[in-house]
């Protein structure tokens, strides 16, 4: 049986004041149609898990927003964490879970709030990923590099292994321009997308031989959920537990033993990490411009802009060249569409100020 897990967390800075703490951007329609990319993803995962074997794990500020939209999500499955410990603790509880259920389990873990292209393809993706992890690999979905991009980890190839998988041979951080180039033009490294699937005994026993503090804390809070100690027993032990990404506590060091292996997925994946790539998912007119509106925009004589407005007001243009513009009802933020990553600084900015109410 596959179950999926989403982690629904995180604040989308680089998407500010579109994405908010309180309203972040898993929670938006970015890809100009209807659904959340929270919905979106649920739904391509539908034909794989299920709503019975999904799971959303997302913090106490969201936990009634993702309930409204995903309505169809049996409440169980809804994981409320008490507090943000990064994605080891939140992918390792619905791990603990699962396998409490069905201790042969295969799960995998994917983002909320990626955007995938063509959904048939990563279907057969996942598939083949799920094959290599019954095989008792502990896998991840690698994305074949499309440019040298320098705001994504990397995954290092080696040797072939059953069908399109590889083994991993290291994971490596985000890089210069310089060595992204050197990666593509090798042809030995994947875009590491953070798609992970393994069977959840084989990542338990990773994670406790890596990591057995972490694992011994999420055990004792599985082995107490549905229990009427179950909330006395999160409150206590959740705190406790290391704030370390998935990556770092099991992922790295299980590939230096050669336990991880890769496919390579092309199926238009987008993390729609800022307003410049949120630009080149939005359908765009003849000069380059997107545009995300529940108003009105005129635009004359402007280029290469982004423009997203969530008010009434008309957002007007003029001459405007590789812009960002973006209109919500208390906050306008305009810079240059190659700046779009330093968004965040805007962010750290305020919450330095004491403007914490505007993040």
């Amino acid at each position: 049986m596959f179950y999926a897990v989403i982690p629904a967390g995180g604040s989308g800075t680089r998407l500010w004041p579109l994405s908010r703490a309180g309203h972040p951007k898993f929670l938006h329609p970015l890809s100009g149609g209807v659904d959340s990319l929270l919905q979106a993803t649920v739904a391509r995962l539908g034909p794989l898990a299920g709503p019975e074997r999904t799971f959303v794990v997302t913090g106490v500020a969201h936990a009634a927003a993702v309930a409204r939209q995903l309505p169809v999500l049996p409440g169980r499955n809804l994981l409320v964490e008490p507090s943000p410990r990064d994605s080891c603790a939140a992918i390792g509880l619905a791990a603990a879970l699962i396998a409490r259920r069905d201790p042969d389990a295969v799960m995998g873990s994917f983002a909320a709030d990626h955007l995938i292209g063509d959904v048939d393809r990563f279907r057969e993706v996942i598939s083949q990923a799920v094959a290599g992890a019954r095989a008792g690999h502990l896998m991840t979905v690698g994305i074949t590099p499309t440019r040298p991009e320098t705001g994504y980890g990397y995954l290092h190839c080696a040797e072939q292994l059953d069908g399109p998988a590889r083994r991993v041979a290291e994971f490596k951080e985000k890089p210069p321009y310089d060595v992204a180039v050197g990666y593509v033009d090798s042809g030995q490294y994947l875009w590491n997308a953070s798609m992970f699937v393994w069977k959840v005994a084989v990542f338990l026993a990773e994670l406790e031989r890596q990591n057995p503090r972490l694992h011994a804390g999420l055990d004792r809070i599985a082995a107490a959920w549905g229990a009427p100690e179950q909330d006395e027993v999160l409150g206590e032990v959740w705190p406790t537990l290391e704030k370390i990404s998935v990556d770092y506590a099991v992922m790295e060091g299980a590939a230096a033993a050669g336990r991880v292996a890769t496919v390579p997925g092309d199926f238009g994946w987008n993390d729609v990490g800022d307003f410049h790539t949120l630009g080149e998912v939005l359908p765009g007119d003849d000069d380059g411009n997107a545009v995300l509106s529940s108003g009105r925009v005129l635009l004359d004589d402007c280029s290469g802009s982004v423009v997203v407005s969530q008010t009434d007001r008309l957002v007007a243009g003029l001459g405007l060249r590789d812009l960002v513009v973006v209109d919500t009802p208390d906050v306008v933020m305009v810079c240059p569409r190659g700046r779009a990553q330093e968004v965040k600084r805007l962010v750290d900015a305020l919450k330095g100020r004491g403007d914490g109410d505007l993040v």
